[in-house]
């Protein structure tokens, strides 16, 4: 017995097939490398070319066709790798992938999920519904909101705004709200004094939102002052509109707040403050103000 293996183990023909399917495995892994290398390369330059659409659509199209069209390019060139080496190695193809294709359909019964993400993922490409780079938000069990990071067949990679990764199979999204398709608005609400001059205070935020436009491109347009929104005990809120690009209305918020709140005290209009009423049967009232309660 042992002769035989020793023989079994030395004879050339053994070493022949070693060698050759050796070559074999190595060229074909080192084909399948150069085919994803290159066919990558050539799909995001197929896809680089300008588009005549939006220029923000046809980004977010072109990545979330790029990233998915170099996904299934992999996965195909790994599944033919695999049967190559198998044929290399001898080894009968076609039985099995007969035989996986009978246990594939047993498995199939147990993998309505699956089918139910791959189906939904597509739908989510094909409609476009989202794409990677946009702001979304997710009615799923985990409410994810975030940065669409990747689209696959199965699966939507979103990452949080503190760093978070959420990995949401596609079968779970049901709603879904896109914050990087249309303009933005920011609504900046400022409380003043009830006995501030209203008309003072539109004309000196007026000249400033006149200002915006050539200082940020953010903004589409001039931002609009809208005037009194309400009066609620000692304070007056007055409201200003601006319309900006795509996410782009908080930070134009707060630079709003901050110089607005600069130019009224500049000009000697009160900002609103808490106040406190004492009330005296014998002195009569006074009034406190928050700074000094």
């Amino acid at each position: 017995m042992t002769e035989k293996m020793w023989n079994y183990f030395t004879s050339e023909e053994l070493w022949d097939f070693i060698i050759n399917a050796s070559f074999k495995i190595i060229s074909i892994l080192l084909i399948s490398y150069l085919v994803i290398f290159i066919g990558k390369r050539i799909i995001k330059r197929i896809f680089s070319l300008r588009v005549k659409t939006p220029i923000n659509y046809s980004e977010r199209r072109q990545k979330t066709i790029i990233k998915l069209l170099q996904s299934v390019l992999s996965y195909v060139v790994y599944f033919t790798a695999i049967i190559a080496i198998l044929s290399a190695l001898n080894i009968e193809v076609m039985g099995l992938l007969a035989g996986a294709g009978i246990a594939g359909l047993a498995i199939g019964f147990g993998a309505q999920s699956l089918v139910k993400d791959v189906i939904t993922g597509f739908f989510i490409i094909l409609e476009d519904q989202f794409g990677v780079g946009d702001y979304i938000r997710l009615n799923t069990s985990s409410s994810a909101e975030g940065t669409v990071v990747e689209i696959g067949l199965r699966t939507t990679k979103i990452l949080g705004t503190t760093g978070e990764q959420f990995i949401i199979p596609n079968g779970q999204i049901t709603d879904v709200i896109n914050f990087s398709i249309n303009n933005s608005k920011a609504i900046i609400d400022m409380q003043v004094g009830l006995e501030a001059d209203i008309e003072k205070v539109e004309k000196l935020v007026k000249e400033y939102l006149q200002t915006l436009p050539k200082q940020f491109e953010e903004l589409v347009s001039v931002p609009s002052f809208l005037g009194v929104q309400s009066v609620v005990g000692t304070e007056v809120t007055v409201r200003i509109i601006a319309e900006t690009k795509p996410l782009q209305h908080y930070a134009i918020a707060r630079v709003i707040r901050r110089d607005v709140k600069d130019i009224l005290d500049k000009n000697g209009i009160p900002m609103a403050y808490p106040k406190m009423m004492l009330y005296d049967r014998g002195r009569g009232n006074s009034e406190l103000g928050g700074e000094n309660a």
